[in-house]
């Protein structure tokens, strides 16, 4: 069966000076506003808070209306240039059926966020068809002082400092595990293991043709990361993946979850590449989702193979 690999298109760069606005689709918290527009600005950037982040709704950050009009008001407004999330929790998977998928592609830009904001990033990809970012949330990562690269990476994807034929760099000071040696060339996409499973059957599951599977989670014991892919291998996606790049599972052993990849993976005979530090992790690097990228398991590398991001 021959599969295509429909990269997605990039979106503009973050330009010097530009503006990053922040918005809440999932739940609430509360922002330090001073500290996060002095963050910005001494990186060169403003910030535009939307309404909804000052808003709470129990377990939600606003109401489904507060948080659906901050998502597209986000998009539409021109001097917005990037938008990243204030947190994950839960939320997005209510305003899926309501988005104006139309409005995101006429005002494409990077968007960035991972968790719970994985359900965005597979209806963009399936709707939009344009390049989101698995990377950092604004209150956890971006102003809680974590590691160095989690900021580089952020940086450094979205100004479009990272071309195609980059090799995304990992920091030595936590070593990958090859679980499946191999080379595959596909589409990046996935993010939080639970929302993938969670919006399988729906109009927004993943399309995993072609797909190099990004995996990560966190609050999840080894038996339910067993149920949640095994879920998904009888959901007939699996056998579609070209490679899987497991992001990090936060605790849970990781011998025995590499065991459990392999036991998974093995069968379908694909390169399998373990550790990536990416998710509820520290630090948190950025990765293309609907982006063209070449998995080599057995040397640990990731390369981009389109341009994510285009410069004016």
């Amino acid at each position: 069966m021959t599969v295509h690999l429909n990269p997605h298109k990039p979106v503009p760069a973050l330009p010097p000076e530009g503006i990053i606005g922040v918005i809440a689709p999932a739940g609430p918290g509360a922002l330090d506003t001073d500290k996060a527009v002095q963050w910005m600005r001494a990186r060169g950037y403003g910030l535009k808070v939307f309404p909804g982040v000052y808003e709470k709704d129990g377990y939600l950050a606003g109401s489904d209306e507060v948080r659906l009009n901050d998502l597209h008001a986000a998009f539409s407004d021109d001097e917005v240039d990037a938008i990243i999330c204030l947190r994950g929790g839960y939320g997005t998977p209510r305003l899926l059926d309501r988005i104006d998928f139309d409005l995101l592609r006429r005002h494409a830009k990077p968007f960035v966020g991972y968790s719970d904001i994985t359900a965005l990033h597979l209806a963009i990809s399936r709707y939009a068809g344009f390049v989101t970012f698995h990377g950092p949330l604004l209150n956890a990562d971006l102003l809680g002082d974590k590691e160095p690269p989690t900021v580089t990476s952020f940086f450094a994807m979205l100004r479009g400092q990272l071309k195609a034929g980059s090799v995304l760099t990992h920091p030595v000071a936590y070593p990958l595990t090859t679980i499946e040696p191999g080379i595959a060339h596909g589409r990046l996409l996935g993010g939080n293991l639970a929302m993938i499973a969670a919006t399988m059957g729906t109009p927004y599951e993943i399309d995993a043709d072609g797909v190099i599977l990004l995996i990560e989670d966190v609050n999840e014991p080894l038996y339910r990361i067993d149920r949640l892919l095994t879920q998904m291998r009888l959901a007939g996606h699996l056998h579609k993946l070209r490679g899987v790049l497991a992001g990090d599972i936060a605790g849970v052993d990781q011998q025995a979850l590499n065991r459990l990849l392999k036991q998974t993976f093995e069968p379908l005979r694909i390169p399998v590449l373990a550790g990536w530090r990416s998710g509820h992790c520290d630090p948190n690097l950025t990765l293309p989702l609907g982006a063209l990228v070449r998995l080599d398991a057995g040397e640990q590398a990731l390369v981009l193979e389109q341009d994510v991001v285009l410069r004016a």
